[in-house]
């Protein structure tokens, strides 16, 4: 098959790497203003990795004209923040192709959704089928361009679903040559409320803030970063998240069990598991507050629940806290920036039962 990756992060290199390795034809974009890690992919033809992917593998076509990535395409993967999905769904539209298969990887909150209303595709069309991932399948580092450090592909414990869900089946097939420990979500709901990624990055980063600063992010993460009473408020937000999902009839895994089940952890437990996790192990904290663990966990993802939690009625007194928090931290009003709401995915006005309608 022809795959297309769209973002040349640490993320889409592992995406285009793994499908390459299992004997796909590779096309990988990103926007000329990400020119490096594209610029050493296109001259030398490879990608290298280490860890959990091992050596190399070739790449077709590594550039910035994005329809020669996907005319032709089967599989168009979006990787990359939630910043991302509308600038690439904006850039790719014109381009698209029916019967394609276009996979927001992961979709972080409303993924699938944000794809379709920024390309102009109706959620209930399934010409061009989109769905979305609930997380990345890879803790992976871009340790310079053309070359990437695999802590852990997952092996399980990870979740996707077609907009709509009756094509869930469909999709699920044409990954499970390369994620076969991916599993079917009931919709996309799920897949958004089962990303994780907003209810650990904000409160690590928020409670090691003092040390951040001091060292410029010179620790580990999870393994300095998490102790018994940073793992406490993660427990306390991850609540807040199952009852979201409660309202919509989902059920939200936690996310120690969760982690259990993809291999991060050997424990379900929030106050250790994270500290002695073997998938979290040597991960070091990013180099400032300046960050997507803040930027897109809080200003995309927190945001996006809070709101969808009082459109359901469900109160999120810790998760507005965290936002509230940040913004202070930041000096943002990351609810007043809100670019990825309920009410810019169009969804504002529905409650449990049309919701649930709308994705199925």
């Amino acid at each position: 098959m022809k795959i297309a990756v769209l973002g040349s992060g640490a993320g889409g290199t592992a995406v285009a790497f793994d499908w390459s390795a299992h004997g796909h034809d590779v096309f990988l974009f990103d926007f000329e203003r990400f020119p490096d890690n594209v610029r050493q992919i296109a001259a030398s033809g490879r990608i290298e990795a280490e860890g959990d992917l091992e050596g190399e593998a070739t790449i077709s076509y590594a550039g910035h004209e994005i329809d020669r990535v996907i005319n032709g395409a089967d599989i168009v993967f979006v990787v990359g923040p939630a910043f991302a999905t509308r600038p690439f769904a904006s850039a790719c539209a014109q381009f698209l192709e029916a019967g394609q298969e276009v996979v927001i990887c992961p979709g972080s909150t409303g993924g699938a959704l944000a794809f379709k209303h920024e390309a102009g595709l109706d959620v209930a069309s399934d010409e061009i089928r989109v769905s979305e991932t609930s997380t990345l399948p890879y803790a992976v580092r871009l340790t310079t361009p053309g070359y990437i450090r695999v802590f852990l592909k997952l092996g399980g414990g990870f979740f996707v679903a077609t907009l709509p869900a009756r094509h869930t089946e469909h999709t699920l097939g044409l990954l499970r040559e390369v994620y076969p420990g991916l599993e079917p979500a009931r919709n996309v709901l799920q897949t958004s409320l089962q990303n994780a990624n907003p209810v650990i990055h904000p409160v690590v980063t928020l409670l090691n803030t003092a040390l951040l600063e001091r060292t410029g992010g010179d620790f580990l993460f999870y393994e300095e970063g998490v102790t018994p009473a940073v793992g406490r408020l993660i427990e306390a937000v991850d609540q807040e998240r199952m009852a979201i999902g409660r309202a919509l009839g989902i059920e939200v895994v936690p996310d120690p069990e969760l982690s259990l089940r993809q291999g991060y952890m050997t424990e379900a437990s929030y106050e250790d598991g994270y500290r002695r996790a073997p998938g979290f192990r040597g991960i070091k904290a990013q180099p400032s507050l300046d960050h997507r663990y803040l930027n897109e966990d809080v200003g995309y993802g927190l945001v996006f629940l809070s709101a969808l939690a009082r459109q359901l009625g469900v109160a999120t007194p810790i998760m507005d806290s965290v936002i509230e928090l940040t913004s202070r931290l930041m000096n943002r009003d990351y609810r007043a920036e809100a670019p990825h709401t309920p009410g810019a995915l169009g969804i504002a006005d529905l409650d449990s039962r049309s919701l649930q309608e709308l994705v199925s």
